[in-house]
């Protein structure tokens, strides 16, 4: 309790905008705040921890080691006392407030329409920051409270992490059917000779398909690599490309009149596609509804 006693609790309210924006300026603004008056809120904590916090670096500034043993804990603290202060109920039409939820280009194109349009309707004063991210790093995210929730394949995750899945996937493949055999598809010989397009966020990442490959000693030519699940598609067009996503990248009654969608010829397992949570945030009301809110958004996927 001494400790208390020598530091603001408005301060802390700073400290965790200015952890998880990594930003003055966009920590004031989160704030409803002058800038002026954060960076005078950092040089306290500064002085406070002895510790940089956030330190400059080319274009942007990254925690010190010290911040980031600082932001989860801190995170936890603020929820119980917001959590302590605020009634037990949670109200979304009057609710005021903000998610960071981390998502694929993938999530955002098939989640993210009926989410937003259900919270303008029923929760207009909640506002949504998105960010993308590797699988790896989104995880990290939610585990440090950078973000509240990430929606992803994360058959990996760690223990200290929550998931709840909202809808099993397949693969299809995608190619210009001017360029596929009469028959319409690939054998899996012409299939690997295939130039292909890869979707992910490192380049180089270990996904569903590659771990396939690997475990038949199997290898394909990775002819453009890519975040960007939409603009995959548009490439397919007038090229003899392959593309092999999730069946619900693409619905049956959209898309480019040229490309044909077909089986791929390498047996790839099912995969589940989850929503993911630090267990500091299990009772949360507002993160509870929000959770709520994702599945039903994502029941007709099921």
């Amino acid at each position: 309790m001494d400790e208390l006693r020598k530091i603001d609790l408005n301060l802390l309210l700073t400290l965790h905008a200015l952890l998880t924006e990594k930003h003055v300026t966009r920590a004031a603004l989160r704030l409803h705040r002058s800038q002026p008056a954060v960076s005078h809120s950092l040089a306290l904590l500064r002085t406070h921890f002895d510790d940089p916090l956030l330190i400059a670096g080319k274009g942007k500034m990254t925690l010190s080691a010290r911040a980031q043993t600082l932001l989860a804990p801190l995170e936890t603290a603020l929820y119980e006392l917001n959590n302590l202060l605020s009634p037990a109920a949670f109200t979304p039409a009057t609710a005021q407030g903000r998610f960071r939820i981390a998502m694929s280009d993938y999530a955002a194109r098939i989640v993210l329409p009926p989410l937003v349009a259900y919270l303008r309707e029923q929760a207009p004063g909640l506002d949504l920051v998105i960010t993308q991210a590797s699988r790896e790093r989104m995880l990290a995210q939610v585990n440090d409270g950078e973000v509240d929730l990430a929606l992803g394949v994360f058959p990996d995750a760690p223990d200290t992490l929550q998931r709840e899945v909202l809808f099993s996937e397949a693969f299809i493949c995608l190619a210009d059917k001017r360029f596929l055999p009469a028959k319409g598809e690939l054998t899996l010989k012409e299939w690997l000779a295939r130039p292909h397009i890869k979707l992910a966020a490192e380049p180089d990442a270990v996904d569903e398909i590659e771990r396939a490959l690997l475990a038949k000693g199997l290898k394909r030519r990775i002819c453009v690599s890519l975040v960007h699940w939409g603009a995959a598609i548009n490439l397919l067009p007038g090229t003899d490309l392959v593309l092999t996503v999730a069946s619900h990248t693409v619905s049956p009654d959209s898309g480019d009149e040229t490309l044909a969608r077909f089986t791929p010829p390498l047996s790839l397992p099912g995969f589940d596609f989850e929503q993911a949570w630090h267990a500091r945030k299990n009772h949360d009301p507002a993160h509870l509804w929000l959770r709520d809110v994702i599945k039903t958004s994502c029941a007709p996927l099921r």
